[in-house]
C-alpha cells in the first residue's frame, strides 16, 4: 500500500470534537442513517480485560461507535490472547485477521523504529504536548504516512499520562547498578536501557507479574500506580522508581486495516474517529483521577517510592538522543518524522517553560 493513498486523511478542527476530515469512495452524500449497512468488526487488543483503564480505552471506542450508529456499526473488543497475542495486534490488523486493534505503536519498532513516535519516546512529549503534536502539529499526518506502508490507518485512542519508572527488586543509585539486570521495558526506552547494560525483555501486561515474582526478570515497568497495583507488581518488587522518563505521554491507538476502513461509509468513518477522540481524552482523565489514591495505598503498604538519580537521568537522556540521531542518519522514514517532531518539541517546550512550568513551580512552592 503506497503512502499517497491515505495522505488525505489529516486532522482538522471541527468544534469541540476536533474531528478528522476524510473521504471514501463508499460514501453516499445525504445517505439516511436508516439506509446505512450493518457492519460487524472485531478488535484485538494488547491488554488484559482486568485493567479497566487501558482495556477500557478499547471498550470506549466500541461502545461509542455502537451508540452513535444505533447499533448498526458494532465492534467487539477482545483481550490480549483471545484472538492474537498482545504484542501481535498490528500483525493481525495488517493481515486482515481482524479489522482493527487497540495497542501501542512502539511495540512494533522492530518493523520500523519510527513507529515509536506514535506512542512516546524517552524525554519526549507529555500527554498534552503529544495531543498538540498529533492534532495540530502535523503528527497525525506523519503517522498516517508511515502506516500506509503497512496497509493500516491509525488514530489516537488513549493516553496514560507520564508513567512511573518501574519496579525493581533492588535499589539502583547509579548507571553501574543497572548493568546485568533483566527488565521488562518496550520501545526506544528499552533500547536506551539496553545500551546502559540492561538485558531488555518485552512482555505483554498479563505476563509481567509472574516473570517478576518468579525472578525471570529483576525489574519491570508497566503504567502507573492504579494499573500496577491491579497487576500486583508491588507484591513482586519493593522499589518503585520515578519518573518514567521513557514514557512521558504514551498515546495508545486504534489501528484499522486500510481496506476495511475504505469499505466503510463516510458516516461510519467519522463516527469511529469521534469515538477514538473520546477514548483518548477519557483515558487520561481517568488515570489522573485514580493514580493519586493508588500511590498512597502502595506507599502505606510498604512500597519504597524512589526517584531516579540525576546521574542516571543525565546518561539516559544523552543516550536517548544519541539513538535518535543515529537512527535519523540511517533511516529516511525515521529522519522525516524525527526532524518534524524535534522542531515542534523545541517550540512547544519554549512555551511550556513559561506557562506550565511557571505555574507548577508557584503552586509546588506553596
Amino acid at each position: 500500500m503506497k503512502r499517497r493513498n491515505i495522505l488525505g486523511y489529516g486532522l482538522v478542527g471541527a468544534g469541540a470534537a476536533t474531528l478528522a476530515a476524510c473521504n471514501s469512495s463508499s460514501t453516499t452524500a445525504g445517505q439516511a442513517s436508516g439506509d446505512l449497512p450493518r457492519v460487524s468488526w472485531r478488535m484485538a487488543t494488547s491488554w488484559p480485560q482486568s485493567l479497566d483503564t487501558i482495556y477500557g480505552g478499547a471498550q470506549t471506542v466500541c461502545d461509542r461507535v455502537a451508540a452513535l450508529t444505533d447499533g448498526r456499526f458494532s465492534i467487539e473488543p477482545y483481550a490480549a490472547g483471545e484472538l492474537v497475542p498482545g504484542l501481535q495486534v498490528l500483525d493481525a490488523v495488517q493481515e486482515g485477521t481482524v479489522e482493527c486493534g487497540h495497542t501501542a505503536s512502539y511495540y512494533y519498532v522492530g518493523k520500523n523504529p519510527a513507529l515509536a513516535f506514535g506512542t512516546t519516546v524517552p524525554f519526549g512529549l507529555n500527554a498534552q504536548q503529544q495531543n498538540a503534536w498529533y492534532y495540530h502539529g502535523g503528527g497525525l499526518a506523519q503517522m498516517h504516512e508511515l502506516y500506509a506502508d503497512f496497509g493500516v490507518i491509525s488514530f489516537p485512542a488513549g493516553n496514560t499520562g507520564v508513567q512511573m519508572g518501574g519496579w525493581f527488586k533492588q535499589e539502583i543509585q547509579s548507571p553501574a547498578d543497572l548493568r546485568g539486570l533483566k527488565m521488562r521495558i518496550p520501545g526506544l526506552g528499552g533500547e536506551v536501557m539496553s545500551r546502559l547494560g540492561v538485558n531488555v525483555q518485552v512482555l505483554p501486561g498479563g505476563e509481567i507479574f509472574l516473570a517478576l515474582d518468579r525472578g525471570a526478570i529483576d525489574a519491570a515497568e508497566w503504567v502507573g500506580p492504579y494499573d500496577d497495583e491491579k497487576l500486583g507488581l508491588n507484591d513482586a518488587a519493593q522499589f518503585y522508581y520515578y519518573p518514567g522518563w521513557w514514557e512521558p505521554g504514551p498515546t495508545l491507538e486504534v489501528q484499522i486495516n486500510l481496506n476495511a476502513w475504505n469499505a466503510l461509509p463516510g458516516e461510519y468513518q467519522e463516527v469511529l474517529q469521534t469515538a477514538a477522540y473520546q477514548a483518548n481524552l477519557n483515558m487520561l482523565a481517568q488515570y489522573d483521577a485514580l493514580n493519586g489514591e493508588a500511590l498512597k495505598r502502595l506507599i502505606d503498604g510498604g512500597t519504597r517510592l524512589t526517584p531516579y538519580s540525576d546521574e542516571i537521568l543525565a546518561v539516559a537522556q544523552e543516550t536517548a538522543f544519541d539513538i535518535y540521531e543515529e537512527s535519523a542518519s540511517g533511516d529516511a522514514a525515521f529522519k522525516k518524522i524525527y526532524d518534524q517532531w524535534k522542531g515542534f518539541r523545541n517550540s512547544l517546550y519554549g512555551w511550556n517553560r513559561i506557562n506550565e512550568l511557571g505555574f507548577a513551580q508557584v503552586v509546588n512552592r506553596a
